[in-house]
């Protein structure tokens, strides 16, 4: 087996992250995201981490069907499509891969509307509140999940 491949999946908005409700959502950028997510697989499982985002919902749902012929598992941040979409929810069970939601702040502290999610039942689980370390738990919940990360 190869070296593993992970999308790292961002939804509408989060190419503002560090300047966008920096109160809700943090300080860091993208990019920075990014660069620590790929950091942190590349020196503790040696893996590749593969990062896009899409405002749009057909490119999240287009990025999902590509990753069915390179991806080893998805990590995923819908953004508000969380609670909308039911094409992004029908990508996600299309998939036949590991996928790991997640949000940086805590939706169940928000408003109503954010409660309801309909890509959840479609991912191994949800991680939610924990601003940017959210994904890297995401990271470590999915290496868990592919058995590169033995229990403690």
């Amino acid at each position: 087996m190869g070296k593993r491949r992970v999308l790292v999946l961002h939804g509408p908005n989060l190419n503002l992250l560090g300047s966008r409700e920096p109160d809700v959502y943090g300080r860091m950028s993208l990019p920075e995201l990014n660069e620590r997510l790929r950091d942190l697989a590349r020196r503790r499982w040696d893996w590749e981490v593969h990062a896009a985002q899409y405002n749009t919902e057909g490119g999240l749902v287009s990025a999902l069907h590509q990753a069915r012929v390179w991806a080893d598992g998805v990590v995923l941040n819908p953004g508000g499509y969380t609670h909308t979409s039911v094409a992004l929810r029908d990508a996600l069970a299309a998939l036949p891969l590991p996928v790991v939601e997640v949000h940086l702040s805590n939706v169940y502290a928000r408003e109503a509307f954010r409660h309801t999610s309909l890509t959840a039942a479609r991912s191994l689980g949800v991680i939610s509140g924990f601003g940017w370390y959210s994904y890297l738990l995401a990271l470590y919940a999915l290496a868990h999940h592919l058995g590169d990360e033995a229990p403690a």
